[in-house]
């Protein structure tokens, strides 16, 4: 049962062109954001798009795949852990982000060459 805490997963398409850093080590890190789609009628019987935004963080050799087949709009499955990070600025204002750090992508949009 440990593996089902603190799992997430998703279904979506990109925001945005995938941002690939190298930090220290010659470490990569990925930084995509995904959308999420679901449709509801609300109280006065119309149809309502709700899109949701997730920030997406990839590591290790998974990040060689989305630097090389990731772009804008690509439909993909993704399945991690939920992170919340926090940080005080330098006025002192508290900052919260909430994170999806990817365990593992499947990629549902073909492959272009």
């Amino acid at each position: 049962m440990n593996n089902l805490r603190n799992r997430v997963t998703l279904i979506g398409r990109l925001g945005k062109e995938p941002e690939v850093r190298t930090i220290e080590g010659n470490k990569k890190v990925v930084r995509m954001s995904l959308a999420t789609n679901s449709d509801y009628i609300n109280k006065d019987g119309e149809k309502v798009k709700d899109t949701q935004w997730h920030n997406l963080v990839v590591w290790g050799k998974l990040c060689e795949m989305c630097e090389k087949y990731l772009t804008k709009g690509k439909e993909v499955a993704v399945e991690g852990k939920i992170i919340y990070r926090y940080w005080d600025d330098k006025q002192g204002v508290t900052h919260s982000l909430t994170e999806i750090n990817v365990i593992d992508l499947l990629m549902i949009s073909p492959r272009e060459n």
